[in-house]
């Protein structure tokens, strides 16, 4: 078996995502710096699979990673959402007063803008991954330098958890999304869809497409516009929808084909658990 690929190393999110879709202790896994090493390695078969954050429930939709699926040419075929707990992570024997810098990725740091906020001594830092600033600060023993990551980076790494939970919204969670080269088979338990079409520049095109999905009791669970690169001032759409019975999703797709150009099926899989009804178990 070849490797999944994730964005960044060993304990980030994208790591514990891949564990819970793919629920194997010992999975291996094709670690890539950026989201377009991960889809290229992909297509280019040195993994079997991926796995690639697509949006959070606080900062929104990751929008250039849409234009890398459509650029690669990627199928959707899984789902998964993880619920993101940060932490300021740190040398042991340190407290929040010795600390001068926090390093982490750029979404972590917007996740816990408020911390940061009022903890103003700390610069915040940019970096690739959570969990590889975690590894730095170890490897290079930075004292008042600390990593905004896991609980489990913490404790590969041998860090001190300064603070707990410092995102902004406690019901923080990311979609991932599990990536192959071709569409997955047919299978019962396909009740989900993710989408891209382009539209004319006409009153009501839009509205069109949504009644469509309306007509077809289509469950429409996002709709995000992304730009095309080569064409300035025009959009791609994409929308997520759901289904309890296959053969309307099949319909509609004739109706917007009419309507629409460039019309795309991205990929057609379960769909995976929501935050809601995460919370909905945890207090029945």
């Amino acid at each position: 078996m070849k490797p999944i690929a994730i964005q960044g190393g060993r304990a980030s999110f994208h790591d514990m995502a891949a564990h819970q879709v793919f629920r194997e202790r010992e999975l291996p896994l094709l670690e890539c710096a950026t989201f377009r090493e991960l889809c290229k390695a992909l297509v280019e078969e040195r993994a079997d699979a991926a796995v690639m954050a697509i949006e959070n429930t606080l900062v929104g939709s990751i929008l250039p990673n849409y234009a890398l699926m459509e650029e690669y040419g990627l199928h959707i075929v899984g789902e998964t959402y993880l619920h993101i707990q940060q932490n300021l992570l740190a040398l042991p024997g340190q407290s929040l007063g010795d600390l001068h810098s926090v390093r982490s990725h750029p979404m972590a740091l917007l996740q816990c803008s408020d911390f940061l906020e009022a903890h103003p001594h700390l610069n915040p830092i940019e970096s690739a991954d959570t969990a590889d600033s975690a590894r730095e600060i170890r490897e290079k023993r930075l004292d008042g330098v600390a990593a905004i990551a896991s609980a489990r980076a913490a404790e590969i790494y041998g860090l001190a958890v300064i603070e707990r939970e410092i995102e902004n919204l406690k019901h923080n969670y990311t979609r991932f999304l599990v990536l192959a080269r071709a569409p997955q088979p047919p299978t019962p338990d396909i009740d989900k869809a993710s989408v891209s079409f382009v539209l004319a520049h006409e009153v009501g095109t839009l509205a069109g497409i949504l009644n469509i999905f309306q007509q077809f009791s289509l469950n429409l669970t996002l709709i995000q516009s992304v730009p095309i690169p080569t064409q300035p001032h025009e959009y791609r759409f994409h929308v997520d929808l759901e289904w309890s019975r296959r053969e309307p999703f099949d319909a509609a797709m004739r109706e917007v084909a009419a309507l629409s150009h460039h019309l795309r099926i991205l990929g057609m899989y379960p769909r995976g658990v929501k935050p809601h009804d995460h919370i909905a178990r945890q207090t029945a």
